[in-house]
């Protein structure tokens, strides 16, 4: 059937109650609008997801990346969503929505995207992860794990498909530039950079040709952060992410294994604390506790002519117990410092909240030393 297009775009359009949760009349909303639009020729196939009160439309199709009829669709979806979440009185209505009307993507304009184009292969195993209350920079340590870690991913030590290991591509969002590292060659360039996962982010993984090119794409993230976009603090970022696995790629188990770690994320509350990423069920995805703990969910697909197999949710597995409760006592951790650093996130980072505002009425009251 040629190339297809996995499009992954979700948005915050109102939460149910506060941050919480998705009021089930919102993807009962767009699973109509979706249904028409498949059954129109459209797309091939669609699933609904949510983590948290975020919304997580996952379609496929042969349009390609940044196609206004699918970016176009998404935005009427959110937009149609936002009326339902407004009659319902659900909080934060439309707060993903940055812009007043669409403009041939939704890149820039609120919403997260992860986009992948490949060949279906005889057995096409996908994983879409979903993450709220966290920055985009959640993806890094786990992505650089699943694809450049022996330590966790066995095969890039035994499976000679991935021996010579993958291309990372890098986005410098403040600067709006990107690199590709050429992994294990230059592992330790990637990870001057991907270290820092407020301000350079992993967007695409690839495969190495047998001459050292890049191939087919293996990963995709969302990477787009709301601050920068807005000019102010106007909600967590809460990424997507999409991760093809099995013959040739990380297996299931490699792609889930740095899960196992609740490693710390910035997001949490208000966007301006660092907290712990916990790996939870789709029943589990309701975050409270000071608006979280950040979640990541992972549903798992077969595609069969571009047609889900699934979802299949990954994370009830009792084996990611252990890592729950590491973020149950991270939390606790992090919480006793109140608005002190390291829970609460570097000065550099306050500079979409208050702080200017404060820098500003106290600028004449400085003394120099």
């Amino acid at each position: 059937m040629g190339k297809i297009t996995l499009s992954v775009i979700k948005a915050d359009i109102g939460g149910y109650v506060g941050h919480s949760a998705m009021h089930p009349d919102l993807p009962a909303k767009a699973d109509e609008m979706l249904g028409k639009a498949k059954k129109d020729g459209l797309l091939i196939d669609y699933s609904i997801i949510s983590c948290g009160d975020d919304l997580d439309l996952v379609m496929t199709h042969t349009k390609g990346e940044d196609n206004e009829e699918i970016h176009g669709l998404s935005w009427n979806i959110f937009e149609a969503c936002t009326e339902v979440a407004k009659k319902l009185h659900l909080y934060g209505a439309g707060q993903d929505l940055l812009a007043d009307a669409f403009s041939g993507n939704v890149k820039g304009m609120g919403p997260g995207v992860a986009e992948a184009v490949f060949e279906e292969r005889k057995s096409e195993t996908i994983l879409v992860f979903a993450g709220d209350k966290c920055a985009p920079g959640a993806w890094n340590l786990p992505l650089y794990r699943m694809f450049a870690d022996p330590f966790n991913t066995a095969g890039l030590v035994i499976d000679p498909n991935m021996h010579d290991g993958f291309w990372f591509e890098v986005f410098d969002i403040h600067n709006e530039r990107r690199v590709f590292f050429d992994s294990p060659k230059e592992m330790y360039d990637l990870l001057v950079f991907v270290g820092s996962p407020d301000h350079f982010l992993i967007k695409g993984i690839y495969r190495k040709n047998e001459d050292g090119s890049r191939g087919e794409i293996c990963a995709s993230s969302s990477t787009q952060k709301l601050a920068l976009i807005a000019g102010k603090y106007v909600g967590k970022d809460d990424p997507v992410m999409i991760v093809r696995s099995q013959s040739g790629l990380p297996a299931v188990g490699e792609v889930l294994e740095p899960f196992a770690f609740a490693h710390t994320t910035s997001g949490f509350m208000r966007g301006s604390h660092m907290g712990p990423l916990m790996p939870v069920s789709f029943e589990d995805a309701t975050p409270t506790r000071f608006d979280g703990p950040p979640r990541v969910i992972c549903a798992g697909y077969q595609l069969a002519d571009g047609m889900f197999v699934g979802p299949r949710d990954m994370f009830t597995d009792i084996s990611f117990d252990n890592s729950r409760q590491m973020a149950l006592d991270v939390a606790d951790y992090l919480r006793r410092h109140g608005p002190f650093e390291p829970h609460r996130l570097p000065y550099v980072e306050m500079e979409y909240t208050t702080m200017p505002n404060v820098e500003k009425k106290l600028q004449d009251r400085w003394e120099k030393l």
